[in-house]
């Protein structure tokens, strides 16, 4: 069925005359006559009875025409929900305890209306959710990238770098430290459990402990964040490394403590990726918001190679 030929269909039978609703749709006459008839031809029925003072509808045609009316509605909606701004702004993030997804928070209270998904890709390395950003199943994703890891059509933006900080219980030989080294964690067990071959975070943990002679141990199940922070509680030679913009929490009684690490910090490079030609405005918001907040890290710091080379926000 053609959907012009129904919307022209809808606009006679509002109008009752042929001619006015010629003139509301650009047409000709002819050209709205040619096109109910071919949909009276489609239907099988008449749907007007012409008579010198315009169109009348047909008892077939008052049936038809509150179905006509849904069907360009429904359309109208289609149309809305896929035009930019017309859907929310879908962004994947690792953990929704990690800074980014905390810079997504602070984004929405600094924007209210902004129309805006928050989801996480199960299993999602870089390359499944650079996958999923080009074929268009989120907008965005907040990963740490190398160039060569972009496909055609999708760019990177590096838009918060996140300093690693030592988190152990208070018996730790570092907790009562203002701050730490790289160096200084030699020899100490430093516990990351669900770090997994072929992510970028594993990337760059592999990288850090090169750089710097560590011991982190991903051994065992990972059973989540609670289950990390008793553990560390627990054992005063267990230590892990958190973003210092990471939101952690724990019972009182665990009295965990974070010590930055310093000279030089290492930082964890989140990039926003997106789709070089998304029209989403909620996109272009983010991306302002990102540039115009994004905290800067003083002193000395430290990332892989790879992920050095990615455009920062507002440069």
């Amino acid at each position: 069925m053609d959907f012009e030929a129904v919307r022209t269909f809808v606009t006679v039978a509002e109008h009752g005359r042929f001619q006015t609703a010629a003139d509301e749709l650009g047409l000709t006459q002819q050209a709205v006559s040619k096109r109910v008839a071919g949909l009276e031809r489609d239907l099988g029925v008449a749907l007007f009875a012409r008579n010198p003072r315009g169109a009348v509808l047909s008892a077939d045609g008052s049936a038809f025409l509150p179905h006509a009316r849904a069907v360009l509605k429904a359309v109208e909606r289609a149309a809305a929900a896929v035009r930019p701004g017309g859907r929310a702004l879908r962004v994947d993030v690792l953990n929704r305890r990690f800074s980014c997804a905390l810079a997504l928070r602070e984004f929405f209270g600094a924007h209210p209306g902004a129309r805006l998904e928050v989801v996480t890709l199960p299993d999602a390395n870089t390359a499944r959710a650079v996958e999923a950003v080009a074929a268009g199943e989120i907008d965005a994703t907040f990963r740490a990238v190398a160039p060569g890891d972009l496909a055609e059509g999708v760019t990177a933006v590096r838009v918060l770098d996140d300093p690693l900080q030592l988190l152990a219980g208070p018996e730790h030989a570092l907790a009562r430290a203002r701050s730490v080294r790289p160096d200084q964690l030699r020899g100490h067990r430093l516990w990351i459990p669900g770090l997994r071959a072929g992510t970028e975070w594993s990337a760059f943990y592999d990288d850090l402990a090169t750089a710097f002679g560590l011991r982190i141990d991903a051994a065992g199940p990972n059973f989540g964040s609670d289950a990390l922070m008793d553990a560390l509680a627990a054992d005063p030679t267990l230590a892990t490394l958190v973003g210092a913009g990471d939101l952690h929490l724990w019972p009182a009684g665990h009295d965990l403590r974070r010590v930055p690490i310093t000279d030089p910090a290492p930082v964890y490079p989140h990039a926003l990726v997106f789709r070089a030609d998304d029209p989403h405005p909620t996109l272009a918001a983010l991306l302002g918001h990102l540039a115009r907040t994004r905290p800067p890290v003083a002193g000395h710091t430290w990332t892989p190679a790879w992920a050095s080379r990615q455009p920062r926000a507002g440069s």
